[in-house]
């Protein structure tokens, strides 16, 4: 039996945003219902290019259900350029998690994401995974495998199943899975590493810095926080800490911890610095 979230079991028992625009500016499709699961993802556009409606029809299991009504409330308020940049690992984020076996539920979420966005530019689908077949059961390439390795750092088996379901049918392909991370990996390994060199940002005076994380938290995390029930206050700011307090659903939720650093801090070091760490005072 898997253990969910609460986050993951609210938003499975009371999705928000289901169905379809009917004159959608974008959307996408993935997934197909001979492998089990399939996401149709519609945005709508405002007048000054922000998503101001989306909305998804899913069929799947609770973490499909999950993962894609929440992914519609992560990316109202965006402009595309912000929405595209949203990856598998933000809703697993915002859900608190997923049970590893349900891994490919938020890659579905980040494909849909993509292909609307694809589909309101006037852009063909992103072609299909060239390569090998290598799982027949579910139709996965080679090069999606080494693509979602690569992505998610994953290195077994077992997780590349539960990120593309491939090897997850007849298992006859597991030696050839391996054989792709093996050598995946070893070449990765071989293969230079670009450093990142990042322009040094300007040091901030303090009262710069508090109308920083003011406006970050005000533009960036409270829409989403607000969308769910929850919010969050700005109680000091002591050096390079950010002391805040969640407020409404938040405060009692089980994934607080995981939305303080995987979220609130995420946008914080983002948009201001990234030096700064969240902690949470309690009332």
């Amino acid at each position: 039996m898997w253990e969910y979230t609460d986050e993951v079991k609210k938003y499975f028992t009371n999705p928000v945003n289901v169905g379809e625009i009917e004159d959608a500016d974008g959307v996408g499709e993935v997934g197909s219902l001979a492998c089990g699961d399939a996401l149709k993802l519609t945005f709508k556009l405002d007048e000054n290019g922000r998503i101001v409606d989306a909305k998804f029809k899913t069929f799947g299991c609770a973490s499909a259900i999950a993962s894609s009504s929440v992914l519609t409330e992560m990316i109202k308020g965006l402009t595309l350029e912000e929405a595209e940049k949203i990856t598998n690992k933000d809703i697993v984020a915002r859900l608190g998690g997923l049970p590893k076996e349900k891994m490919h539920c938020s890659v579905m979420g980040e494909q849909a994401l993509k292909a609307a966005i694809r589909n309101y530019r006037g852009e063909a689908p992103e072609p299909a995974e060239e390569g090998e077949i290598v799982c027949q059961c579910f139709g996965v390439t080679d090069k999606e495998i080494e693509r979602v390795a690569l992505a998610n750092d994953l290195h077994t088996i077992e997780e590349i199943t539960n990120y593309t379901k491939a090897g997850g049918g007849c298992e006859s392909c597991h030696d050839k899975i391996q054989e792709i991370l093996d050598r995946l990996w070893a070449e990765h390994k071989a293969r230079p590493q670009p450093i990142e060199v990042r322009p040094p940002r300007k040091k901030l005076t303090n009262i710069q810095k508090m109308k920083l994380i003011e406006e970050t938290l005000e533009r960036e995390v409270r829409p989403a926080l607000k969308a769910d029930g929850g919010d969050i206050e700005l109680i000091d700011i002591e050096g390079d800490r950010v002391l805040v307090s969640l407020r409404g659903t938040c405060s009692s939720c089980a994934a607080s911890q995981a939305t303080l650093s995987q979220f609130v801090q995420s946008k914080l070091r983002e948009f201001v610095s990234e030096d700064l760490v969240v902690e949470e005072v309690k009332p």
